[in-house]
């Protein structure tokens, strides 16, 4: 029995719309790590890139546990001397809670050459609407995400 490998003529993605209202953060990122990568796919093919389209509605309700509301902080550093800059959770969420959903699939993906490509296939949006009804998204069941 030959080992299987896909080839990029062989992909066939599919669009799947994930409600992210009153999800934890963390483990509805590593469900959106995991189809963007294709892990979910039985013809995966680590170097190649056969992931699936996501999009992500009602991000500004998401769920975290604990104190990272006023605990977890993103830093960002402009390469000048004192120039680090924080924001905490809270504060990201009230100003773009996409940029929140992104940041921590971004840390999920692993860093090669086909991280960029597998991001441009997340879409995120604060509200209920998005733009990708002609595409016919799947509803993806998050059970457990909670």
């Amino acid at each position: 029995m030959k080992t299987y490998s896909a080839k990029p003529t062989d992909i066939t993605r599919t669009w799947y719309v994930v409600d992210a209202k009153d999800l934890s953060l963390g483990r509805l990122s590593t469900k959106i790590a995991t189809i963007l990568m294709g892990k979910n796919k039985p013809e995966f093919t680590k170097h190649i890139d056969c992931g699936d389209y996501v999009v992500v509605i009602n991000s500004d309700q998401l769920a975290v546990t604990g104190q990272k509301l006023t605990d977890k902080s993103y830093y960002h550093h402009s390469k000048y001397p004192g120039g680090i800059k924080e924001i905490k959770l809270k504060d990201q969420i009230s100003k773009d809670s996409t940029q929140v959903v992104i940041t921590a699939v971004k840390g999920m993906i692993p860093e090669n050459r086909l991280k960029t490509d597998r991001l441009s296939r997340l879409k995120v949006y604060s509200g209920d609407t998005h733009p990708h009804m002609p595409q016919n998204p799947v509803k993806l069941s998050m059970k457990g995400a909670k």
